[in-house]
């Protein structure tokens, strides 16, 4: 197959992607019962994500390694390992959450999370360097109101914030009712033993649950719970930068011949930031709160946007370079 037919079925094949992908959110992403998602749907939802991503850095470092490329192909490259970075973090956050049953607010995933963040803060940065802004007034205007409003959105969610729930009652088979609800003692007529067997059921209510996970995910847990709430505030200082420079890509790059494929950056990171912000917002405000919800199809979006955006990019160039060749 020639590249430019399997670059053009690249792009149909991610815009069908990403019609599934969200028709199969809308579709199961509600949960009628109240009692969580099924495992088959967080299940599909974590392998739809891990696609989106492969598929995202396979793209973009096609474009890094390819000389035909017109745009800078540092830029590729970052975005390309920022891609990869987000799709080893999914792995350990998906392993957290369905292969541990863990909390996976916090997990060795935050660290190629945030990774990926700088990867694409200084590569989409350059992006918009590289590229001689001439923006009119009003663009600055939308821009610093773009940059204002994710100040506010950035404040309200940490405001949000609420201590971390003990570890017992993270245990769907631990009930708070087992815990806090003491049995009434009825004064005996005869002597009864009973008193003494209550305290080894009360120290047992109260020790952290850790039966069958491993100690090293124990220790883990125990060394990065510390940083939890440092983890959540880069992550919204990072949204906010992403999303001032997608918003400038997305006035910088207004009409041109490659000015789809930075518009498909742009969303992208659009995307990125409202699911961001619905994770953040969900996590902290919800109880128990299960991830899976619709507005998390922003991170599928986000990777096949980015793919989709690299994919054109590749396309244009080469088209580009065939009819310079003509014309020769």
């Amino acid at each position: 197959m020639k590249k430019s037919s399997l670059t053009l079925f690249a792009i149909q094949f991610e815009i069908l992607f990403g019609f599934f992908t969200l028709l199969f959110f809308l579709l199961f992403s509600s949960s009628a019962t109240g009692q969580g998602y099924p495992i088959w749907y967080s299940r599909g939802t974590t392998i739809l994500e891990l696609f989106a991503f492969f598929l995202a850095m396979i793209l973009c470092l096609r474009n890094a390694f390819s000389s035909m490329i017109v745009s800078s192909r540092k830029v590729w490259l970052g975005i390309g390992l920022g891609m990869l970075c987000y799709f080893v973090g999914n792995i350990f956050f998906a392993y957290w959450e369905l292969g541990l049953k863990r909390e996976p607010d916090v997990s060795p995933g935050d660290l190629f999370y945030i990774l990926s963040y700088l990867f694409l803060m200084v590569s989409m940065g350059l992006a918009v360097f590289e590229r001689r802004l001439n923006l009119e007034g009003w663009q600055y205007g939308v821009i610093g109101a773009v940059g204002a409003m994710g100040v506010v959105v950035a404040i309200v969610l940490s405001a949000g914030d609420q201590p971390a729930a003990p570890a017992a009652q993270l245990n769907p088979f631990h009930t708070p009712k087992a815990i806090a609800a003491p049995v009434p003692v009825k004064t005996p007529l005869l002597p009864v033993q009973v008193a003494p067997s209550f305290a080894p059921l009360v120290a047992q209510a109260a020790a952290p649950v850790t039966t069958g996970v491993p100690g090293w995910v124990v220790a883990i847990e125990g060394f990065l719970d510390p940083f939890k709430g440092l983890l959540g505030f880069l992550y919204l200082i990072a949204d906010t930068v992403l999303l001032i420079i997608a918003t400038t890509l997305f006035l910088a790059f207004w009409g041109g011949r490659f000015a789809q494929s930075w518009r498909m950056i742009a969303a992208a990171t659009f995307c990125l930031y409202i699911a961001d912000a619905w994770f953040k917002f969900a996590t902290t405000r919800l109880p128990n709160y299960q991830s899976g919800g619709l507005l998390e199809v922003g991170w599928v979006l986000s990777a096949i946007l980015f793919g989709l955006g690299a994919a054109l990019e590749y396309r244009a160039s080469h088209q580009r370079r065939a009819s310079s060749r003509r014309r020769a």
